[in-house]
């Protein structure tokens, strides 16, 4: 299955494209950006250079969106709430089913249903706090 996504490296760097081998235990995956020539070979990403993994609804998103970064007691949640701050002071919140502080990363469901991120994969060493909530 093909996954679009926004990989956001601890650097700044940002690539969008696809991916079809992401998997939270593999130290490498592929993706072959959104701007590549048709039958372009994929890049190779290595998970320890990145901030987050952004599985995304589209390339686009809505610029003038700003994610709701609180919990909405009428929309009920799957998993534990989390907020995750990375190193470079951008806050994630949303709900977890997989953190646990000895893994290299976890999943966050955004707690924003309108949010274009429809779930993220956390590199845990870009982060400088996690807590649940």
């Amino acid at each position: 299955m093909q996954n679009k996504i926004v990989v956001r490296y601890q650097d700044g760097r940002v690539v969008k494209g696809m991916t079809n081998d992401f998997m939270p235990n593999k130290v490498l995956f592929h993706l072959i950006p959104i701007a590549a020539p048709s039958g372009a070979k994929p890049i190779d990403i290595l998970t320890r250079d990145l901030k987050a993994v952004f599985f995304v609804k589209d390339f686009t998103g809505d610029s003038k969106h700003k994610d709701e970064i609180h919990f909405d007691p009428a929309n009920p949640v799957v998993g534990r709430k989390i907020k995750a701050v990375f190193k470079d002071r951008e806050i994630l919140t949303g709900t977890t089913q997989g953190y646990q502080p000895d893994r290299p990363g976890f999943f966050v469901i955004p707690f924003d249903r309108k949010s274009n991120n429809e779930r993220c994969y956390v590199v845990s060493a870009a982060t400088s706090e996690i807590s649940f909530i």
